[in-house]
């Protein structure tokens, strides 16, 4: 029971940090089954992946429940509205994913789940993730120099003069190029991104985004990752896109969760005691572990863009691939 328990917190570790990164769970997920299996029964194992899911979502009700509480006595009026409004957002952008995973899941797994798809899929969405924020560095410096242009104008521009003999005072000297960068670093990037808050969301970007997150279907994509590139695609900041991806995962995952419990049940297996302690540690590793990556996330993507996660997920298909060639030529078990 102890190792197996122990091979429930590596797996729940991954879980956590991989679930939220843009970098893809389930490549994650066929290298860590690779290394370490658990000895339970095939249906519980269907259960537990993604049962397992449930802890990193109650990570994400933990950090936002005040955001996403729209009964706080805490809030007024207005705030309660804004908040039911966000729930009205993430509930459009779940139904093209609702959609295509009912009609579509059995379908893709069967001809889809396999490692060349999921290496393929990880190499493919990281270099969208460097091609897209390289056409953003891009935009950026180019809305930089126009806002530092128009505050340069504005300044140097001289004073209309008043009266038939007044002079027009020119000012002592120009705007330097390096003031107010953090202000003018902001003004760009409102300029790029319109939409900079997720309460800002209207239903037609929650839709788009929404229909990115069906690409997620295909193993190796990552929800977060798709649903992220498809925020900012249509205009979200980076912040507004990944706590986006955040709330749509709440309905998807806890009603999957649901389902793969109903059908557990109704199958009328039981779990033993270890499969009961598996999931127990699983479960609460994947939310202390999710906890600790919605933080980093967060806080790493105020200063820096997406373009490290797309290397990464570039070198993790490679890793993928060669697994695959290893156990083709029968070099690895």
């Amino acid at each position: 029971m102890i190792i197996e328990a122990l091979k429930s917190l590596l797996i729940g570790i991954v879980e956590g940090v991989t679930e939220w990164l843009p970098i893809s769970s389930t490549g994650h997920m066929i290298l860590v089954d690779d290394f370490v299996q658990l000895q339970v029964s095939p249906e519980f194992l269907a259960l537990f992946l993604v049962v397992i899911q449930i802890g990193a979502i109650l990570a994400v009700l933990t950090l936002y429940f005040h955001k996403l509480n729209p009964l706080s006595p805490r809030k007024n009026a207005d705030e309660k509205r804004a908040t039911w409004r966000l729930w009205g957002m993430v509930a459009i952008g779940c139904i093209p994913a609702a959609v295509a995973g009912i009609l579509l899941d059995d379908w893709v797994n069967a001809h889809f789940y396999n490692k060349v798809t999921v290496a393929a899929m990880l190499i493919l969405y990281g270099v969208v993730f460097i091609v897209m924020e390289g056409r953003n560095r891009r935009r950026m410096r180019r809305a930089r120099a126009a806002v530092r242009n128009q505050a340069r104008a504005r300044v140097e521009q001289p004073p209309v003069p008043r009266g038939r003999h007044a002079r027009v005072q020119v000012p002592s000297r120009p705007v330097p190029a390096h003031a107010c960068a953090v202000d003018l670093d902001a003004a760009a990037e409102r300029d790029i991104f319109r939409i900079a808050d997720v309460d800002d969301i209207d239903w037609k970007t929650a839709l788009k985004i929404g229909c990115f997150q069906m690409l997620a279907i295909v193993p190796g994509t990552s929800r977060s990752g798709a649903t992220i590139i498809g925020g900012m695609l249509c205009g979200c900041s980076r912040t507004a896109a990944a706590e986006f991806t955040f709330f749509l995962a709440i309905p998807i995952m806890f009603g999957w969760g649901l389902v793969k419990c109903i059908k557990f049940a109704a199958a009328g297996l039981a779990m033993t005691t270890t499969e009961a302690v598996v999931l127990a540690v699983g479960v609460v590793s994947a939310f202390v572990m999710s906890v600790v990556s919605i933080k980093f996330l967060m806080g790493y993507i105020k200063k820096n863009d997406f373009t490290a996660f797309g290397w990464y997920r570039i070198a993790v298909g490679a890793l993928v691939l060669g697994v695959f060639a290893l156990q083709t030529a029968g070099i690895l078990a």
